[in-house]
């Protein structure tokens, strides 16, 4: 077994990390569809309240909310897989959850990238609405999720990995994490090599 947590700035490159573990076969569990359905859920446009619901989830239910929420989604996919990429992580707090559920099977992984690369790759997705149609600019993003604990989980990584080159540099370091951990102890089956 073995649960690979994501951290890192909105931008900073979780979804192309959780688009590799996908292409290897590995499931990925996303803490913000957690949000994203519970945004739904309330009759709010996920969209622009994305931010302002996983605040709310947290005031209402604790900072771990999120995370335990997350966590039977990991335990069922475990069942069939022997790795699974949780997609996310914002705080400390949520670490502490996955570490006392995993101990020494769960790896955290950082992702950082300069702010204006970030910039850029949140234009270029268009998912999001900006400050112009009512949503939230990157800085006041970045404010809000370090709010929560975010550079105390990222501190708390295992393994760093730099995402300003290209993308197909990051895959092969991404899938390189993926495949064999930061023990170097090969985490996949043989076939997925590349």
């Amino acid at each position: 077994m073995h649960v690979i947590g994501t951290v890192g700035l909105p931008g900073s490159g979780k979804g192309e990390a959780a688009t590799v573990a996908r292409e290897d076969g590995i499931p990925v569990v996303t803490m913000g569809d957690v949000v994203r359905q519970e945004t739904a859920d309330r009759g709010l446009d996920p969209t622009k309240d994305h931010g302002t619901v996983a605040q709310a989830l947290r005031e209402e239910n604790g900072p771990t909310a999120i995370a335990e929420r997350s966590l039977p989604m990991i335990e069922d996919r475990l069942e069939n897989h022997e790795t699974v990429l949780v997609d996310g992580i914002r705080s400390g707090v949520e670490v502490d959850v996955f570490e006392a559920e995993f101990g020494d099977a769960f790896t955290l992984v950082s992702i950082e990238a300069p702010y204006e690369v970030r910039a850029d790759r949140i234009d270029e997705r268009g998912r999001d609405a900006d400050e112009a149609d009512g949503g939230e600019g990157l800085a006041a993003r970045d404010d809000r999720e370090r709010s929560f604990g975010m550079d105390d989980a990222m501190e708390r990584a295992d393994v760093v990995v730099e995402n300003a080159d290209s993308l197909e540099a990051f895959h092969d370091r991404i899938r390189s994490v993926i495949r064999t951990g930061i023990d170097g102890e090969k985490r996949t089956d043989p076939e997925l090599e590349s």
